[in-house]
Formats: structure tokens, C-alpha cells, sequence
């Protein structure tokens, strides 16, 4: 299916049969990625009243009963209660169907080279997604103004994306977050999508200071405000193969009718190509 629309001026072209998918796969049973020191999600068989879930085990049909921390076992996709009391179910964010999106790559840097900020506990070795590089990367993108969402893949782009143990020093550094400067230049946006754990410092006093910013709650507050932005959400944990080159798309965010803050969700892009 071939879909046809205009987008700043221009006429683009999308077709369904060229849709990638940014969500890490997630085996029960096998290597995941982990944020947090969380539980691993595992899969089991249902057992009730002499009924076994499992046809390896006799059962008659397989029936798994699944335990996940959605914020933490994998691509994820969260609402604005993920940081205050009250419940804006992030399965009933119905952004459009497809919305334009731009897909930017960029490598860290720290804040000490960068010379931004963050808040608390700012450290100058902290490995962070700066303003400069960011500005520059969408400079290069005028259209992505245009759109309503955006995905950050980090370079370089490997696979331990897929298992890594973000808690675990053996995995390698903290993982990366948003200086204070580059999450004001993603104001503009309503959906931001990266493949790293979380937009703020792993261990930041709970203040969530970017996650406050982008949902435009008072800082240290745990109430919807009047100005909260709370039709906006924030996916993290995706993979951006690297068969994805940077550009504009259309995107697909999937998301289960979970009445919670977060759920596991499975993002697609359609690939671009202006109309002749």
C-alpha cells in the first residue's frame, strides 16, 4: 500500500511494505536489556486446578503467564503519570495513527567538553546528548520542525543495545541522558522516542528534571498543572537499525490499551520519498 501526503509544501510518498520496527524483541527466556538492577521479565507456565500451561509438560495448550517492568525490561513507551499522582493511562494517548517524524543519529559527549548542565549532581565526566550536537544534527533537518515526533539514535549504534544491563558496571558506563540545554531544543516536540533507558541521569535524587521539563511540570511537583503537556509521551529503550538512515518518516507508535503510566509498545517507521 502506497500513501501519499503532503507534508511543509512537499508531496511524500510512503509505502507499508517498507515499515521497520524500533522495538528490541524481548526474550523471556534469553538475553534482554535491563535498566535499574529491575527483575528480568520472564514467562511462565499458568498452573491452576491440575491445569499445566505447557504442552511440553502434558498441558493441552500453552497459556504463559508473563511478569515485566515495562519501564525497565524493554522498549517502553510512557505518559505523563509516570511522574505525578494522577492517571493518564498511556494506552489511551491516541496520538494520529501515522504522524511525520524525524530520525537523527548523534554521538555523546560529556558535560565537561560540552560545557552545559544538568540538574542535580551534574558530574563533568557524565556522558550526556548535548545542545550543541543536537542543534547541529537538526539544523541538517529543517522539516523536522514540521513534525510531531522524533527518535535520537546514539552512536555508535551497536547491538548490546539489545542486553545490555544499563545497573551494571560490567556493561560499561552509565548510560547516556539529555543535558538541561538539549531537552529545551526538544520542547518542540510532542513525542520523543531514544534508544537509551531513561532521558534523565540514572541516579538523580528522583527529581526527573527532564521528564518534568518535557511534560512541563513544576519541578519537584507531583501534580498536573494547568500548562502540563499530558497528550505527549516519551519511548525509550528503542533500536534504530543502522538500515534506517537519518530523515524524515511517518510513524506508527504502538501501544496496548494499558490503563497504567507505562507499557511495553512497539514503534514503526515507514520510510519517505518525495512524490514526483
Amino acid at each position: 500500500m502506497k500513501l501519499t501526503f503532503e507534508l511543509n509544501g512537499a508531496v511524500y510518498r510512503a509505502e507499508s511494505e517498507k515499515a521497520v520496527s524500533l522495538a528490541i524483541p524481548l526474550e523471556f527466556d534469553g538475553k534482554q536489556p535491563n535498566h535499574f538492577g529491575a527483575p528480568v521479565a520472564s514467562a511462565t507456565a499458568l498452573e491452576a486446578d491440575g491445569f499445566v500451561g505447557d504442552t511440553r509438560r502434558g498441558g493441552s495448550c500453552n497459556v504463559s503467564q508473563l511478569t515485566i517492568v515495562p519501564h525497565c525490561n524493554g522498549t517502553h513507551t510512557e505518559s505523563v503519570s509516570h511522574i505525578v499522582d494522577e492517571l493518564i493511562p498511556v494506552g489511551e494517548l491516541m496520538s494520529p495513527l501515522l504522524l511525520p517524524c524525524a530520525v537523527i543519529s548523534l554521538e555523546p559527549e560529556t558535560l565537561g567538553v560540552c560545557s552545559e548542565h544538568y540538574s542535580p549532581n551534574p558530574e563533568p565526566g557524565d556522558l550526556v546528548i548535548s545542545a550543541r550536537r543536537l542543534g547541529e544534527a537538526l539544523a541538517e533537518q529543517p522539516d523536522a520542525q514540521h513534525c510531531g515526533a522524533i527518535v535520537i539514535r546514539t552512536l555508535p549504534n551497536s547491538e548490546e543495545k539489545f542486553s545490555r544491563a544499563y545497573a551494571d558496571a560490567a556493561s560499561g558506563p552509565p548510560p547516556v541522558f539529555f543535558s538541561s540545554e538539549a531537552m529545551a531544543l526538544l520542547l518542540e516536540f510532542d513525542h520523543l522516542l531514544v534508544d537509551f533507558p531513561s532521558i534523565d541521569k540514572m541516579f538523580d535524587e528522583g527529581l526527573l528534571a527532564n521528564h518534568h521539563s518535557f511534560w512541563n511540570i513544576d519541578a519537584g511537583s507531583h501534580h498536573i498543572n494547568a500548562g502540563a503537556r499530558q497528550q505527549r509521551t516519551v519511548t525509550e529503550m528503542v533500536f534504530v537499525p543502522d538500515s534506517v538512515a537519518d530523515g524524515l518518516y511517518l510513524l506508527n507508535l504502538q501501544i496496548p490499551p494499558f490503563k497504567t503510566d507505562a507499557a511495553p509498545s512497539r514503534p514503526v517507521l515507514f520510510p519517505l520519498e518525495v512524490a514526483e
